[in-house]
């Protein structure tokens, strides 16, 4: 028969005792690592949530900066067939009307066309923009988590230590995790 065997590390030893102990500052450190640990997760998905908001926004710019000079080189070509019919005109024996009537067809469509691709870059601009307002808050989100772990390593260390200078950084530097949540929150 297979016997099973389980091997603890000498800091699960301290928090099981510690937790069966009836020792007041390690039951506090643990609540309050367990909450920052709660809050740093949540954090972490607000910041993967707006990155991928901020990709997206930014691969929809360059999708709409492509229809855009899509629409500058058709305005290009339209602006070649001008200039060629304006060409023919001096050339003997050639319908005068014809050409003349292309020439101002032209010079209409290129309007149009030049409206559209100028109506593009502007929505393209806008979604840069949306990507960048997002990719900072994505930064926000992230600092937001990272100062959570800092506290969260702080607090292990206090329980090792007991100093209780270590546990006032810990809360301290959780304290920055959450302002810088909701700086975060509120897009600042």
């Amino acid at each position: 028969m297979a016997e099973e065997f389980e091997v603890h590390g000498p800091h699960d030893h301290e928090l099981e005792h510690a937790a069966h102990g009836g020792d007041n500052f390690s039951s506090k450190i643990a609540v309050m690592t367990a909450i920052m640990a709660t809050a740093g997760a949540i954090f972490g998905f607000q910041a993967g949530s707006t990155q991928n908001d901020a990709a997206m926004f930014k691969n929809e710019a360059a999708i709409v900066k492509t229809e855009a000079s899509d629409q500058w080189n058709f305005y290009q070509s339209k602006s070649g067939k001008q200039n060629l019919a304006e060409l023919a005109l001096y050339l003997p024996g050639v319908n005068v009307e014809k050409y003349q009537a292309d020439i101002a067809r032209y010079k209409t469509e290129k309007e149009d066309i030049k409206k559209k691709a100028e109506e593009l870059d502007a929505a393209s601009k806008e979604w840069e923009e949306k990507s960048e307002h997002i990719l900072h808050q994505h930064h926000r989100w992230a600092q937001a988590m990272t100062a959570l772990q800092v506290a969260i390593s702080l607090a292990a260390i206090t329980l090792l230590t007991r100093k209780k200078w270590m546990q006032i950084a810990s809360y301290f530097v959780a304290g920055i995790g959450l302002i810088l949540a909701s700086c975060a929150w509120f897009q600042i």
